[in-house]
């Protein structure tokens, strides 16, 4: 019976479950091989030049429910577990559904009740990580692709956005899930130019950096409940000193200040 003795005070002291997509070759991976004793569990080769403990490549549903089980019932030290990426998960999801529907696509299945048919997979597989969270008292990352979306806003004209590579149901439901819901992508600056005759040319300049942006806007999903800046450096180390309560870009932006007055 719930009673007034059970009640917590302050914040649950909970590993974080932190789902990251942005655009090919960022550096998403790497970002979870910087996590505290990863384990990967990969449904695809992305990882091969990595220097990371990993399961052998998921090629069935079935082999990722093994990973997981095996990360809570079996003796280890690992402290972050990372799936892979979800948008090659969701294609193991869709041939367990197709087998047991007996079709060959998930389009195949009228009126799209494939795609929620697979929600069932996509909740087990969080179930999970659930567990490994509480029990086993592991993070957990998620890694996806990112695609561009039309969006159709009620308040202003429609526009395009950065979504995860994944099909809008299942999307919601991990966005929901995790706590944190990060971009990943290059800064880019324009430069404008005028070419006469009240013409203009934009031109976007790269500067290679790699940034994750937390919080929503109209070019891109995200979110985070954390109070986290807007943007940082696409390193986990920084996001992770975020997580125990540090802020090592206050740090950063001192010693900076600091060497320029010496």
């Amino acid at each position: 019976m719930t009673s007034i003795q059970s009640i917590q005070k302050g914040r649950a002291a909970l590993p974080r479950r932190t789902f990251l997509f942005g655009v090919h070759g960022v550096g998403k991976s790497t970002f979870g091989a910087m996590a505290e004793k990863p384990i990967f569990i990969p449904t695809e080769e992305g990882i091969n030049d990595l220097d990371v403990d990993r399961f052998p490549l998921a090629t069935r549903y079935g082999d990722v429910l093994n990973a997981l089980s095996s990360l809570y019932s079996e003796p280890h030290d690992y402290k972050t577990v990372v799936i892979d990426s979800l948008d090659w998960l969701e294609r193991l999801i869709f041939a367990e559904v197709c087998a047991q529907r007996g079709v060959e696509s998930i389009e195949d299945i009228g009126y799209a009740k494939g795609y929620v048919f697979a929600l069932s997979q996509w909740r087990e597989v969080l179930a999970g990580l659930d567990a490994l969270r509480s029990h086993r008292g592991m993070a957990v990352i998620l890694i996806a692709h990112a695609a561009i979306e039309k969006f159709n806003n009620p308040e202003t004209d429609s526009y395009d956005r950065y979504v995860p590579r994944l099909q809008k149901q299942a999307s919601a439901l991990v966005q929901e899930w995790a706590d944190e819901v990060f971009f990943a992508t290059y800064r880019v600056l324009t430069k404008t130019t005028s070419e006469g005759f009240d013409r203009k040319r934009i031109q976007g300049i790269g500067t290679g950096e790699r940034i994750v942006r937390t919080t929503e806007r109209p070019a891109h999903v995200a979110k985070n409940r954390l109070n986290l800046p807007d943007e940082f450096p696409l390193d986990y180390r920084i996001y992770a000193a975020f997580v125990h309560g540090e802020n090592p870009l206050i740090s950063s932006d001192s010693q900076t200040s600091e060497q320029k007055g010496d």
